[in-house]
């Protein structure tokens, strides 16, 4: 009867000793092989797993094989493809000798890969050997870097291209993470910490879908977000905590939305200056649900290709 042989695959951004329980009978039934120490073969140790470091070739796992019949080799995080791969061909060149089997004791959850980004921010940070230029930065320095993101992701938007949005979004989350880093060494809180508040601002701004609060469509889900926002916030003023540094058109635009939300009447500028006029186009643009600071970047951007024409018609 051929031997078998058992490649145990496990997630390195889980807790080691965190598997299935289909593996855990069978750590506990069979010896098991690994390349080197680790978190993972120290807990499988001291749960009872009978572990030994080897090396990782195919001649150690057929000698394994031969002297215990099934053996477990416990991938390393990288699941071991070489080795795999090497045994792989070695089996179908002798079918006789063993079996191979492939097993997922543990598999990364949705979101694994963001440990990773904090992993790799974490060495980027780190006084001896991290990047110089990225902890010689400030939440000021790097605020002009945000806003240009930012833009870079809108125009990606607006282009419908969906492989530059993915890229810029990761362009977006990295100073995310690279501000929640700093703050870690200058303000006291983490990026758990951040990820920790937009998890209760999103449940409580959500009964509907959380606390099962009955909403009678869209228009009501946002009223309701608005009046708990109200709330959290303890606002004096409608305009308040309206992004002052936001484009100006887009600025205008937020304010009158505030304005009619909050019920008031309140009269536009005066149009006897340019900042008045600019004000009242932004008003009517509101007025037909038109987004004034779009309308005016797609004009720009046409005149951009009719410039462009005129210079190529006249070159």
């Amino acid at each position: 009867m051929p031997g078998r042989v058992v490649l145990l695959v496990t997630s390195p951004r889980l807790p080691a000793g965190v598997l299935t329980a289909q593996a855990w009978d069978l750590v506990r039934a069979h010896p098991v092989l690994a390349a080197e120490e680790s978190e993972q073969a120290a807990a499988l140790r001291a749960a009872g797993a009978t572990v030994a470091v080897t090396p990782a070739t195919v001649d150690a796992l057929v000698a394994a094989i031969a002297e215990h019949g099934t053996v477990v080799w416990l991938a390393a995080p990288d699941g071991d493809e070489r080795l795999a791969r090497e045994l792989g061909l070695r089996l179908a060149r002798e079918p006789g000798l063993a079996e191979l089997e492939l097993l997922y004791g543990s598999w990364d959850p949705a979101g694994a890969r963001l440990l990773d980004v904090v992993t790799v921010m974490d060495r980027l940070m780190h006084p001896d050997v991290g990047d110089p230029w990225k902890r010689a930065q400030t939440h000021a320095s790097l605020a002009p870097f945000l806003l240009e993101e930012a833009y870079e992701l809108y125009d990606a938007i607006r282009d419908d291209d969906a492989e530059a949005v993915r890229e810029e979004l990761g362009d977006v989350l990295l100073q995310v993470i690279l501000h929640a880093r700093l703050a870690e060494e200058t303000a006291g809180f983490t990026v758990d910490d951040v990820a920790g508040d937009l998890v209760d601002k999103l449940i409580r701004r959500n009964p509907h879908v959380f606390a099962g609060t009955e909403v009678g469509g869209i228009d009501e889900i946002i009223a309701n977000w608005e009046q708990i926002k109200k709330a959290e916030k303890s606002r004096g003023s409608a305009v308040d905590g309206v992004a002052l540094s936001q484009p100006a058109l887009a600025l205008t635009a937020k304010l009158l939305q505030r304005v009619e939300r909050a019920g008031l009447d309140v009269p536009p500028p005066p149009p006897d200056t340019l900042g008045g006029r600019l004000f009242a186009a932004v008003a009517d643009a509101r007025a037909t649900d038109a987004d004034a600071e779009a309308a005016l970047r797609e004009a720009a951007l046409t005149y951009i290709e009719t410039v462009r024409t005129t210079e190529r018609r006249s070159a």
